[in-house]
């Protein structure tokens, strides 16, 4: 399956690629591309088929923002303050694993959009900023609570107020960035990884993921409490014992490898 337009959609088995798709103005975001960005989450977070999801932009860019020349279609959007500006990303969860494939520009919004995303893989040419910061316009998509959770409270800080424009290799080093790899490798190594995902036993890959993500605001008394209920809860799914029988077998997913050290 894939859809033509601002957003094209490919289903990679159980994996849904989201492509942004507006490479003339380095994939910026219109009202319309929010709305079909978040019909794609939806898709994704309701179809019991998909297991991962990769977002990415055609052309060469991540994402560059939101299109300040389109600014009345994306406020004007419907659901706009429940959803966010850019679509979907005061969504807090769909559940399962999602990966932003990032190459050149991942700035402003669309840096907020790949602060949505569980974690980020990025290619050599991939640059971040809050590049908004010079005119005027604030982080409206989460960046302001996702970014000092993922890089801390300083490097959040200097990104934010600086504006500064920082290449994959400082982004990596600080955090922001999980796995650096070659020009144009980012997409075909986020459908690696995000491949081996769909191959793990998903109750419980989905529940430490869960863990994490609500454990994060919680005293660490009460989120190992959660972590012991979700644990039990686990042990519930047929599915487990049948992985651990396949496991003393010897039947077990080969480790994914990780990508060469670009250092």
């Amino acid at each position: 399956m894939a859809s033509e337009g601002k957003v094209i959609l490919q289903r990679e088995g159980p994996v849904l690629v989201v492509i942004i798709h507006r490479p003339e103005v380095r994939n910026c975001v219109d009202g319309e591309t929010a709305s079909l960005l978040f019909q794609a989450v939806e898709e994704f977070r309701s179809d019991a088929k998909l297991r991962a999801m990769v977002l990415t932009g055609a052309g060469g860019h991540f994402c560059a923002g939101a299109d300040l020349k389109a600014i009345d279609s994306l406020a004007s959007r419907p659901g706009a303050d429940r959803l966010g500006p850019m679509g979907f990303t005061r969504i807090t969860d769909v559940g399962k694993p999602t990966i932003a494939a990032v190459s050149g520009y991942c700035v402003a919004g669309g840096l907020e959009l790949a602060l949505w995303c569980d974690f980020r893989i990025a290619d050599e040419t991939a640059r971040f900023g809050v590049l908004n910061r010079r005119w005027g316009v604030p982080l409206v998509d989460g960046g302001t609570q996702r970014l000092p959770r993922i890089v801390g409270l300083g490097n959040a800080l200097y990104l934010i107020l600086t504006g500064v424009l920082i290449d994959a290799w400082r982004a990596y080093q600080m955090g922001l960035v999980q796995e650096l790899v070659p020009a144009q490798q980012a997409l075909p190594r986020a459908l690696e990884v995000a491949r081996r995902l769909c191959d793990y036993p998903q109750t419980a890959m989905r529940i430490d993921r869960l863990a994490t993500l609500w454990g994060l605001s919680l005293p660490l008394e009460q989120g190992l409490a959660l972590e012991a209920q979700l644990h039990r809860e686990s042990f519930r799914d047929p599915a487990m014992g049948e992985w651990l029988e396949r496991y003393a077998r010897g039947e077990r997913p080969p480790p994914l490898e990780p990508p060469p050290d670009l250092a």
